[in-house]
């Protein structure tokens, strides 16, 4: 039987992350549920290596995940075929990234992109409100894919100073969700951010050069990052030669 699952009322502290649960459990890395999604809620949640995670119907699920994928932007994996529609798209007047122009629409293409194996979306209504409500509160932003003003692909995700957490991504056209991570990477990589966590494994972030890391020391990389000064969240273009300079990959 596993442990039981902490009940959080509004305001109430996060169990120590290393009270999730663990492999041998029904659902490993489940920590609490309750609670609230309030902004100072989810950055408290987020500060701690702690994400919310539920469906349609079920109570606020929040998770700490052991061992966590994340990416090391240094090792960020530039296949070449995604670099030659990167270099591509860099010198097509008609192609524009841009940070935290549509976020409302971002999140909303992302709720209706379920991810691999899921008949459904975990972004629902009550998550779309909280995260609009941080993207407010400058803690959430959106990495943005658009052609010839169309808005094509895109990514949202956390950002804590210097921490930053990789939420959802969708796709209107092939490779432009790609796109929109090769973006992210380039910016972090131009502004001393040293890891994108991605939550859980997946086939295809392992492709990219994500990893698995033990759960404590991502949280101790979130709580150093977390105090440092965060960047200005602008897209510059010549953020893409922080990027394809970068040896490919086969």
């Amino acid at each position: 039987m596993p442990p039981p699952l902490p009940w959080l009322e509004p305001g109430d502290p996060f169990p120590d992350t290393s009270l999730a649960w663990g492999a041998r459990d029904p659902a490993p890395g489940l920590l609490a549920a309750g609670g609230t999604l309030d902004v100072p809620t989810l950055a408290r949640a987020y500060g701690a290596g702690i994400f919310p995670w539920f469906s349609e119907g079920q109570p606020i699920l929040w998770w700490s995940p052991d061992p966590r994928m994340v990416l090391e932007v240094s090792a960020f994996r530039l296949h070449r075929s995604l670099r030659k529609t990167l270099t591509r798209l860099r010198d097509d007047p008609a192609f524009e990234i841009r940070i935290d122009s549509a976020f409302g629409e971002v999140i909303r293409a992302c709720a209706g992109s379920p991810r691999p194996g899921q008949n459904g979306t975990w972004i629902v209504p009550d998550m779309v409100r909280a995260y609009e409500a941080l993207h407010a509160a400058g803690q959430v932003h959106s990495v943005e894919v658009w052609h010839r003003n169309e808005l094509i692909g895109g990514l949202y995700c956390v950002a804590l100073g210097r921490a930053v957490f990789g939420e959802s991504m969708f796709t209107r056209v092939p490779d432009a969700s790609k796109v929109a991570l090769s973006a992210l990477v380039a910016f972090c990589r131009a502004n001393g951010i040293k890891r994108v966590d991605c939550q859980q494994n997946t086939r295809h972030l392992a492709s990219l050069g994500a990893r698995e890391v033990p759960r404590a020391g991502f949280v101790t990389h979130v709580a150093q990052a977390r105090e440092e000064p965060g960047p200005v969240w602008q897209w510059d273009p010549v953020y893409w030669t922080h990027l394809l300079q970068t040896p490919v990959s086969a």
